[in-house]
Order: C-alpha cells, then structure tokens, then sequence
C-alpha cells in the first residue's frame, strides 16, 4: 500500500510530465476504438442492409438448390411446415418465397427479371416491399406547376433540376438531397410533395397484380396500372407466360436488384411457374442474430425438420460472398490497426523515455540513499501502471458518448461517396458500433503497450550505477 501511495504522489510532482504521458495513451485509446468502432458498425449495417432485411439469417432450402437454383430445387410448404418452424423459440419471422427468372416485356421494351412469389403480409417482416414503395418523383410537369405557383427560393430550383427523374418513398429523402430542413422549410417540403405525388399500393391477399423495382419500370417505361407482360421457363420445363396489371413502384437501395425485381402474391407465382404448393425457400429472421443463438436455433431447427430433401442454411452458407467482403475488408482493418498501434506504441515509449532522463538523477539520489533497485522499478512499473490505467479509462469515457450518439444517429455520406456505397449496394450510412468486447480488447491492447514501454525504464533501473547518475 505504501509503494502504491509513493507512486500515486510521483506522479503529481510533475503534472505536466504526468498530463503528457496520459494523454498519449488517452489518445491512443480514443483513435483505436473509434476506428474499429466504424469498422464494425459498417460490417453491422452491411448485414442488416443485406440479410436482415432481404434474406433472413436462415434459410430452408432444397438439399441441392445453393448449387442449381432451379425450380426442379423446390420443396413443399405446408400449414405443418410453417408451424414447426414458428414453435422454435428465437424467430421472430418466416417467410415462404419463390425465386425464378422470366423475360419482362412492354411493348419494344423487354429486360430478364427476378421474380419474387411473396406473401404480402409476411413479407413486411422481412424485406417489407410496403416500405420501399414510390410515393414521390420529380418531374418535368411538377417543377413547371412549381415555377407557376412561385414562392419557391431559386436555389431549390435549381437543385430541383438536378434531382429530376429520382422516385423518392418518404418526403424525408427528397429534403436531404435539396438540403432543406423539414421541420424550418416544411412549407416548401410540402409545395414539392403535392406536384410529386406518385400513385400505387402495396399487394393485397389474392392480389392478381406485381409491384416492380424502380429502375426496371424506367426501362421499360411502366408505371401505375400499365400490364407486364412475363414469359420463361416453368417447372419441369414447360412454358411460364401471363399478363400483369401493376400495382405499384418500388425502390430497392441495392441497384442490382432495382434493376431487375418483380413482387406477386405467391399463389400467382406457384401458378406462373407450375410448381403447386412449392417453394424454392424459406426466409427465418430471429431475435437474437448473434452467430451463437444463429447455430443453435439452425441445429435445433434442423433437428425438427429431420429430413433428408431440405436442409437449413445460415447467412454465411447460403452467401459467401458477402462472408469472403468482410473477412477482406476486415483483415485490411485489422493491418491498418497494427499500424496505428505500432505508431502509438512509440509515442507512448518517447514519453516513457522523456520521464526516465528527466529523472536520472533522482534515481541516482534515491538509490544513494539506501533504497533497493528492485523496489525503486517496483515503484516505476506501479507508476506507469497508474498513467496507463488513467489514459485507458479517460479515452473510453471521452470515447463512449461519441459512440452511443453516433449509433443512434449514424453518419449520413453525400457526393461522391454516397454514390459509390449506392453502386455497392448499401445505404449511404455510417453508423458506429455500440458497446461490444472490441471495447474491452482496445483497452488490453493499449495496457500491454504500456506493460512493454516498462521494460526499458526497468532495465535502466535495475542497472543504474549511482555515480554516474549523480554526475549526470
């Protein structure tokens, strides 16, 4: 206890000595966790972006549908099925789906496109189709009744122009790319929001209709209650080919899909493609994602199905690819984390080395006067013990209101960054990742830099020679 009081009071003979030394680890522990922070809150998004909210962490498919993904791959689905997989604790959605591909055509326009068999209802707790539908596009017509109607400041005119042709689901969106305020400029959302106005409806029950990605239907030139004609290859090989009456737009943040998707009520797409009472998967959403209660409730599940022709799949099965980008990206963070670490490791040993010249000759005097070397580094590794626990606990308070705000209110990119995570796929966010083990590991990592930054001043220590040290 005495050694630890003599330790705590050095530290306070030289504030600023002290202040130095903290603060380079302070700052070594803010820049590590907000790095990894980014990191891992963007991994997070990613699979939000594309698992949670268009697949499910589980997947019932056929045995050999991952390698031929055909409608000859499809299984039964029964009321049975359904309720042994909905009596599994843990899942919280599960959602039967037909996936085939068929010609689209409007008059000279014709274009391949995914066909997704939904059930409207279930489907809103998975990829809710209702939310992405079109509400609002800009037009020329809209921005000439908004010139006649005046009122509006020239610079959203302009910008205005700049957006023509985009579909918008929420009024929202269109403030954030004219850079407006909805709650000061509400006035001029709402003037824009009244000539934009787009018509459709999501799918009812027994609806004969299809709801069709935003980009498809510009290439094709579709809109609300035109007719989409569809033709490919049905089950068994015969002939799939019937007219459909749209029913509304969607619009997909993923471009790839925004190109190319078709929504039907099950039941039409089970009769399009001739496969009766199949479907080609089963998407499961559970409570808890974590890769833990994920393999637990995919062998508990597997367990209950017991059969050879089906087999349950999770995310990183079924999806390798998006497994093999985070794995790549994340190896990357790690290398460049190394890095920042190796240049903060020498920044906290320059301090270390500063404090030990400084005080040479105290040591010298010290060890003169009867006290042992052994208790003098003891006293030493205490010291930097104290700094670094000061400097760790320092950096994660400064750092955790930083996190929490900026996971509740992610990062919202613009330009040409925005553009580009669009391309990919993703919403143009960044949101940081909340309070997980990477919290605890920064603050083991920075501590074992201070535990190696002891060994010099313990060698210098152990073998001062008091002369020297007092000529010094």
């Amino acid at each position: 206890m005495n050694l630890f009081k003599i330790a705590w009071r050095n530290l306070w003979r030289n504030r600023r000595r002290t202040a130095i030394t903290s603060a380079s680890i302070l700052f070594a522990v803010f820049f590590a966790l907000i790095m990894r922070s980014f990191q891992l809150g963007f991994y997070d998004h990613m699979i939000r972006n594309v698992i949670e909210s268009f697949s499910g962490f589980l997947q019932i498919q056929h045995i050999d549908y991952q390698d031929d993904p055909s409608l000859e791959n499809t299984f039964p689905y029964s009321a049975e099925l359904q309720k042994t997989i909905e009596s599994t604790p843990g899942i919280t959605a599960v959602v039967p789906r037909i996936e085939t591909f068929a010609l689209a055509s409007t008059g000279n326009q014709t274009k391949g496109a995914l066909i997704m068999g939904v059930d409207p209802v279930r489907e809103r707790s998975l990829s809710n189709p209702e939310n992405l539908l079109v509400r609002y596009r800009i037009t020329h017509e809209g921005i000439d009744r908004l010139n006649e109607d005046g009122g509006l400041p020239q610079p959203v005119h302009e910008k205005l122009k700049d957006i023509l042709g985009n579909s918008y689901t929420n009024t929202g969106s269109i403030a954030m790319d004219l850079e407006l305020d909805e709650k000061e400029d509400s006035k001029i959302l709402d003037a824009i929001a009244s000539v934009s106005h787009f018509p459709g409806r999501y799918l009812e029950n027994q609806d004969d209709g299809v709801l069709v990605s935003d980009r498809l239907a510009k290439y094709l030139r579709l809109t609300v209650g035109d007719t989409l004609i569809l033709m490919g290859q049905g089950y068994h090989g015969a002939t799939a080919a019937d007219l459909y009456p749209v029913r509304g737009i969607i619009k997909l943040i993923n471009p790839e899909l925004d190109n190319k998707i078709v929504y039907m009520n099950l039941p039409y797409a089970q009769d399009f493609t001739g496969v009766g009472d199949k479907v080609t998967a089963v998407g499961i959403n559970l409570a808890d994602n974590s890769d833990k209660n994920m393999l637990a409730i995919q062998r508990s599940l597997a367990e209950k199905l017991n059969s050879d022709k089906i087999k349950v799949k999770n995310w990183k099965e079924f999806n390798p690819v998006l497994v093999q980008q985070i794995e790549g990206d994340n190896q990357s963070g790690k290398a460049f984390l190394a890095l920042l670490y190796f240049v903060i490791f020498f920044g906290i040993f320059g301090t270390v080395l500063m404090m030990i010249h400084e005080r040479h000759r105290e040591f010298g005097m010290l060890v003169s006067i009867g006290m042992r070397k052994t208790k003098l580094a003891l006293i030493m590794v205490i010291e930097m013990f104290l700094i670094g626990v000061l400097g760790v606990i320092s950096g994660t308070v400064i750092s955790l209101p930083l996190l929490y705000y900026f996971h509740i209110h992610p990062i919202r990119l613009t330009g040409g960054l925005a553009q580009t995570m669009e391309d990919m796929g993703f919403d143009p966010l960044m949101p940081l990742a909340w309070t997980e083990s990477y919290v605890i590991w920064q603050g083991l990592i920075v501590a074992l830099m201070v535990v190696l930054s002891c060994l010099y001043p313990l060698r210098k220590v152990l073998k001062l020679k008091e002369t020297e040290a007092l000529r010094n």
